[in-house]
């Protein structure tokens, strides 16, 4: 494994990949199709009237397609100026009609600026891995629980320690490699996730929305190429073979990203 990277890297990272890819999803993940089906299973569980807090926007490419597709006001925060400079520019240039209302601007999860008690639902999508070690990611989570209203909702999208772990079990039993954790990212423990925030949350759901991708894109992909010889790039995401998986129902638990759902007590 790679030696993890300080805040100060983190942040210089994700400055450079706001500026070398612009408004395009992949400046948040190079796997788009895997992006996609996180959004639908977002969506999901927003409703028209609702007022959300979306942390770690990114250039915000999810943001507005929460808002094309409910009737909601969502503000979208990045610590990145660079990528909230990308929001706006996507927002001004979004060609089809928003459902809902979008704002964007600068903001630090694990010291927000919100009032408290604020929103119906916060979402947070692949920010607390980047956060360094758990008492930062900690802290972030609670502050988004500090700004949620009672009852409401936290949508966390995190990839998890365990589903690396059973991802890369399967696919030594088959004789391929490990896949590595990336140096910027300090990948959740969902155990103690669940466990820390219990006094502010309760965990009322872990979707495993990701499981039957990561098997048919991480294992069955790099067999079948093996298998016959064929000289492509497995890590590739723009193929129609990672459209079609993330078509398909989710099965089991091998999937590093999933969507944590809690309600604030």
């Amino acid at each position: 494994m790679s030696q993890p990277l300080t805040i100060e890297q983190i942040r210089d990272y994700w400055s450079r990949q706001a500026i070398e890819h612009g408004t395009s999803p992949v400046a948040s993940w190079s796997d788009q199709p895997v992006i996609d089906l996180e959004i639908r299973e977002i969506v999901k569980r927003l409703e028209d009237g609702d007022r959300i807090l979306d942390v770690g926007c990114g250039n915000g490419y999810s943001t507005v397609q929460y808002a094309a597709q409910r009737r909601i006001s969502i503000r979208g925060l990045d610590y990145i100026p660079e990528m909230i400079d990308q929001a706006r520019a996507r927002l001004r240039s979004f060609p089809g009609k928003l459902s809902g209302t979008v704002d964007f601007a600068v903001g630090d999860i694990t010291g927000l600026e919100e009032p408290d008690e604020s929103y119906e639902k916060v979402i947070v999508v692949r920010v607390i891995i980047n956060l360094g070690d758990p008492a930062r990611q900690l802290r972030g989570v609670r502050e988004c629980a500090r700004v949620l209203k009672p009852g409401g909702t936290l949508l966390l999208s995190e990839a998890t320690l365990q589903g690396w772990r059973r991802m890369n079990h399967f696919r030594a039993e088959w004789g391929l490699p490990e896949i590595p954790m990336p140096s910027f990212n300090h990948y959740v423990d969902e155990e103690y996730l669940v466990e820390a925030v219990r006094s502010q949350m309760r965990c009322v759901e872990i979707a495993n929305f990701a499981s039957t991708y990561f098997v048919g894109t991480r294992v069955l992909k790099p067999l079948l190429a093996q298998a016959l010889g064929a000289e492509i790039n497995v890590a590739d995401p723009n193929m129609d073979w990672n459209r079609w998986f993330a078509q398909l129902p989710p099965w089991g638990d091998y999937g590093t990203q999933k969507l944590f759902v809690f309600r604030r007590i």
